[in-house]
């Protein structure tokens, strides 16, 4: 754990806690961003832009962050192109078959006690600590 920032991690964490409890409190809605990002996709009336803007904020968030602070992270190299791209497939197929993503369950659906959620964080957990044993240690890549 060389690379542990904790106070970049709590402020982040503290972040999304409070950019959630805005979007359930004037909105109504869970922030889950698999749903989110298809209902961008995927329209139905009256319902695009919030998630539009939603998305749009992830994205300029990001990139403000980089500007600012341009040595916090860099790209990671040397993985095949094919294994990123069926990964992202798989992690789709995922949160549609598990009926949302880490973050709806993981943040919105923990904090509000929902077993479903609590079920599938731990499912995600567990299959994402298996994931990096396969690939770095069976596979070697990475």
């Amino acid at each position: 754990m060389e690379n542990f920032t904790p106070i970049s991690a709590l402020a982040g964490g503290i972040l999304i806690g409070i950019a959630v409890t805005l979007l359930l409190l004037f909105n109504g809605r869970i922030a889950g961003v698999s749903g989110i990002l298809f209902g961008t996709a995927f329209p139905r009336s009256g319902d695009w832009l919030w998630r539009f803007l939603f998305v749009i904020g992830l994205v300029a968030g990001a990139a403000a962050y980089h500007h600012f602070v341009p040595d916090s992270f860099s790209p990671r190299s040397g993985y095949p192109v094919a294994l990123l791209t069926s990964g992202g497939m798989l992690v789709g197929f995922g949160t549609r078959m598990g009926g949302g993503c880490t973050s709806g369950h993981g943040i919105c659906g923990i904090s509000r006690f929902s077993p479903r959620s609590v079920i599938a964080t731990g499912v995600f957990m567990v299959c994402g600590a298996i994931t990096v044993y396969l690939v770095r240690h069976v596979a070697g890549i990475g």
